[in-house]
């Protein structure tokens, strides 16, 4: 059987997160030795270490079938490129960020403006659907510094933090797009492989559900078990187990992550006791 080829980042954060959910979902790469590629322990899988910007293009060529990357890099150099899922994870914006002693109002004032960007296309993009001009400077790494050095009035770059801007004596001042890590597909991929990342996928759609999720156990009075189910939400139901002091009952269920506490307080209000919240690794619809 062929492999598929998933590319992700050489380093940082994004590579650390990728090699972790590939971990995750049964994909073990022992890489040792530094090596630009490696291929997965009982797993038709190699893995290639690249640079985040190169990535797009060995994508749309077919030197590589798969790759976890920042959305914000297809969206600058990745035209053609389907993504098959959002990751959740390396969550970043790409902001206009203007010196804080400059007066700034609306987009209006970069009119005429030179603004320094790695992102070119997202850039001229987003001013264009403004009816804005402005001088574009394409600078790889170290952005920040284009105003302090007379280079630019503005810049255009990643934010997580927003710790770098701070340091470099920048305000954010448009949020141009939000990303975050994806998986994406060559548009050559064969149908073989196709199989193969279905697979994949479908085991990232059960780590992420996981991720999403808390499993819950509490004790509740027989007589308010109807007024506790009605707030939990589960998959099916709830899971309602007789518990030897009679009339309590042990009830088991799932809750989402996004509404742990809301749900907490509500079930405490319908006379739950003793809950306990436990995290979940995997969960197979």
């Amino acid at each position: 059987m062929s492999k598929l080829r998933i590319a992700v980042q050489k380093a940082g954060r994004l590579h650390d997160e990728s090699m972790e959910i590939l971990n995750d979902i049964g994909v073990y790469i022992d890489n040792g030795k530094d090596q630009l590629k490696a291929s997965a322990k009982g797993f038709p899988v190699e893995v290639f270490y690249l640079r985040n910007g190169d990535i797009p293009q060995y994508l749309k060529d077919g030197v590589v079938d798969a790759a976890i990357i920042g959305e914000n890099i297809l969206i600058e150099k990745g035209e053609g490129i389907t993504i098959a899922e959002k990751l959740g994870f390396s969550s970043c914006k790409v902001c206009i960020a203007v010196p804080k002693s400059m007066k700034y109002n609306s987009i209006k004032d970069l009119d005429g403006k030179r603004i320094a960007t790695s992102y070119p296309n997202t850039v001229q993009s987003y001013l264009d659907k403004n009816g804005i001009t402005a001088n574009l400077h394409i600078i790889n790494g170290s952005v920040e510094i284009a105003p302090n050095i007379g280079l630019a009035d503005a810049i255009c770059d990643i934010v997580s933090s927003g710790s770098t801007l701070f340091k470099n004596n920048l305000k954010e001042v448009e949020t141009i797009l939000k990303s975050e890590a994806v998986l994406a597909v060559s548009p050559v991929l064969s149908k073989e492989k196709q199989a193969i990342l279905d697979t994949i996928q479908f085991r990232i759609q059960s780590v992420l559900k996981g991720r999403q999720s808390k499993y819950i156990l509490l004790n509740a009075p027989n007589d308010r078990i109807q007024d506790i189910i009605n707030v939990l939400p589960g998959m099916k139901s709830p899971t309602v187990l007789p518990l030897a002091e009679v009339g309590w009952s042990s009830v088991h269920s799932v809750i989402s992550k996004n509404e742990f506490w809301d749900v907490i307080d509500e079930l405490k209000k319908n006379g739950a006791q003793g809950i306990l919240v436990c995290p979940i690794e995997k969960m197979v619809l």
